[in-house]
């Protein structure tokens, strides 16, 4: 009994997260109230405050159902024992556009994050775990290149702080581009093909190498 009511429990609360990328999607953020999302989930508002003590909460864990395949590999990245770092920083870029493309899913909530979401004062909590979330993705790249050099994957006076940067604001633009011109550029078709080319030049460019210190 006590196992089918966890199951219970998972299957509401997953009905929940549903309806309200659904309907976050549909009205935007700030006109979605937990009324509508109780509605469209087919269950009372006291079962959302079970769940989730307020929209952000609801709103937080809608995002972290899709980030936890690239928070998986962008760690691997960071692990010293890991015989491929850049192969899996590439392929966690590579993941992020194309399953964006692909997955219906991951489309509406990136949609839904970049559009849809208008960061006024009741979503506080979302801006700051949104800021967190830039900066361990900011610091998993940055140990990942770190790892690559290690490993004789990118050259020794690679300037990590600057191609972070870069392959932040490649990804960043790339969901942007795709949620803003779907039509602009087959990201399903060409992530592989871009990824790769981001990566050759943080590799080959002479402006991203360190200067020394003079």
């Amino acid at each position: 009994m006590v196992r089918r009511t966890k199951e219970e429990a998972l299957e509401t609360r997953n009905r929940i997260l549903d309806a309200a990328e659904q309907v976050f999607f549909e009205k935007g953020v700030s006109r979605t109230s937990l009324a509508d999302i109780a509605q469209a989930a087919g269950v009372t508002r006291g079962a959302i405050y079970w769940h989730f003590a307020h929209k952000s909460d609801l709103f937080t864990a809608m995002f972290d159902r899709v980030l936890l395949p690239l928070d998986e590999l962008q760690a691997a990245s960071s692990d010293p024992n890991e015989a491929d770092p850049l192969g899996r920083i590439m392929e966690t870029c590579v993941v992020c556009l194309r399953d964006t493309a692909n997955d219906p899913r991951r489309r509406r909530v990136f949609d839904i994050l970049f559009l849809k979401c208008e960061l006024v004062e009741e979503m506080g909590p979302v801006m700051e775990r949104y800021q967190t979330n830039m900066r361990e993705g900011l610091a998993h790249i940055e140990g990942g290149l770190r790892n690559a050099i290690s490993k004789g994957q990118m050259p020794a006076d690679l300037d990590t702080r600057l191609a972070t940067a870069m392959v932040h604001a490649f990804v960043g633009g790339s969901l942007r581009d795709m949620l803003f011109l779907p039509d602009a550029t087959d990201f399903g078709a060409h992530a592989q093909q871009m990824v790769e080319a981001m990566f050759d030049t943080l590799r080959l460019s002479p402006a991203l190498r360190r200067r020394a210190a003079s």
